[in-house]
């Protein structure tokens, strides 16, 4: 039980580098992330089916993209042996709010986010 309880500590930390990080600070996205990592989503027409360095560079183009109204919350995380999902609310990240589940695997040792699925669940972002 102590080691499940250790590996959701874990995860949640890896979570919270991936908030820290959406804002605008690429090295902590870039320690949550698997290197293979995918994003996959579409605010209306627009879809995101790419490789997560592309979402890298988004950010790094435009730092501070979340906004300063940015929020998020972890409804859930499950985990069995070294797989796992977790689940984050946002709300005003460019003006909309998202559902983000996050495929999560203990990999070397260390665990890291190796998918991010989201849903796109209000609001419109800017110049839409």
């Amino acid at each position: 039980m102590e080691s499940h309880i250790k590996d959701l500590e874990e995860v949640r930390s890896l979570i919270q580098l991936y908030i820290d990080g959406a804002n605008g600070d690429v090295g902590k996205l870039k320690q949550a992330f698997h290197p293979d990592a995918r994003m996959m989503g579409h605010i209306g027409p627009m879809e995101t089916y790419i490789p997560i360095t592309d979402f890298f560079a988004m950010i790094e183009k435009q730092p501070g993209m979340a906004g300063p109204n940015y929020q998020t919350y972890v409804r859930s995380i499950d985990l069995a042996g070294d797989a796992g999902v977790a689940v984050l609310v946002e709300t005003d990240y460019m003006g909309c709010d998202f559902v983000d589940y996050f495929s999560v695997a203990k990999v070397g040792g260390r665990w890291q986010i190796t998918n991010k699925t989201y849903a796109h669940t209000g609001g419109q972002p800017p110049g839409a």
